[in-house]
């Protein structure tokens, strides 16, 4: 036997919208006719509206100036290297240099960068390793870092590391100086500036020293270097006392991890000064490194890249090539959409006529 359908129940008088064009979704609206005169000019104007934003970026990246030196075993690093093959040697110092030469001038703002190879900072679990709270300066966590540090969180004496974690264990620790050779017998030591290459959240709210600042080996004390450090995070800058402890630039931007495992981070900005007032001028160079970062064990790459900057940044290629592509692609599809619609729309309208 079949049941009986019930009706739904009346809504109550009290609760039913207003009878408005509003509240009963009578509003005048225009809805667009989607037809081949309509959508086609749309394609075509996007597709080269792309294509010109493509092409602006690709030149504005182009004229940006750049150059890399590999001295991962390049000049006289060889040597160096092979004694960072051997964990026993690795606070014995050890000094190379490169030599290149600039084909033309750098002109305006130059910046320093050095750049890893099949280093993987994105790593989950090396990422995980570090304690936010101590390098903010809090003074529990200072004395106690999180657990997510192990095994580089305390000596087996249990004093405390600060900075905890694996990032800051391996922290990049090549000094890159750089010499201009003005002539045969003369080099000259080319300024750069080891601040203000971080970001400013960084600097002035993610990374802060515990108290007293005015005292950070008072502040630090009971706590350890990390592991493969050659010196305490206060000590990180001997000349600069600004630039020491948690919110040491350096520390700061090798902190910030990087997505790929190929990169390059900010090293030094030039200071424009005397012979460098317009940039670094072409000519020959000789690139100092005191090696101490070792590479060979994951067999990796290590580089010095300086470059200039447009408004876009550094030199990369890649939103320029986006841009081109998806232009393309966009002006392609209107081509073939307006190829069938010449072929098949007026075939359609026949039948219909």
């Amino acid at each position: 036997m079949a049941s009986k359908a019930t009706s739904p129940k009346p809504v109550p008088f009290a609760k039913r919208p207003d009878n408005s064009a509003f509240k009963q979704q009578k509003l005048p609206a225009w809805y667009p006719a989607l037809t081949a005169v309509t959508v086609l000019p749309f394609f075509f104007l996007t597709g080269l509206a792309c294509i010109l934003i493509g092409i602006w970026l690709f030149l504005t990246a182009a004229g940006i100036k750049q150059i890399t030196v590999d001295y991962t075993q390049g000049g006289t690093c060889s040597l160096c290297s092979d004694l960072r093959k051997d964990r026993s040697q690795s606070l014995n110092s050890c000094e190379c240099n490169v030599d290149f030469s600039l084909n033309e001038n750098f002109t305006g703002d130059v910046f320093m960068y050095y750049g890893l190879t099949n280093f993987h900072q994105n790593v989950r679990f090396y990422m995980d390793s570090r304690d936010d709270a101590q390098l903010t300066g809090n003074e529990n966590n200072l004395k106690n870092p999180s657990s997510l540090c192990a095994p580089f969180d305390k000596y087996k004496n249990g004093t405390p590391i600060a900075p905890c974690g694996a990032v800051a264990n391996s922290m990049f620790n090549d000094t890159l100086r750089l010499f201009y050779k003005k002539d045969k017998n003369t080099q000259i030591l080319v300024p750069f500036l080891n601040y203000g290459i971080a970001w400013y959240t960084d600097k002035h709210v993610k990374f802060q020293n515990p108290s007293p600042k005015n005292n950070l080996s008072a502040a630090f004390q009971g706590t350890g270097r990390p592991y493969y450090w050659q010196k305490t995070v206060y000590e990180l800058d001997v000349q600069n006392s600004d630039n020491n402890g948690f919110v040491n630039e350096d520390l700061i931007v090798w902190m910030r991890e990087a997505a790929f495992p190929s990169f390059k981070k900010l090293y030094r900005r030039l200071n424009c000064s005397q012979e460098f007032s317009n940039g670094l001028p072409l000519g020959n160079y000789s690139l100092l490194i005191t090696y101490n970062f070792p590479v060979g064990n994951f067999k990796g790459r290590k580089s010095m890249i300086l470059s200039t900057v447009s408004w876009l940044g550094g030199k990369n290629n890649f939103l320029g090539i986006a841009y081109l592509t998806s232009g393309a692609i966009i002006t392609a599809v209107a081509v073939t959409m307006t190829v069938i619609h010449i072929k098949i729309g007026k075939k359609a309208n026949v039948l219909e006529d």
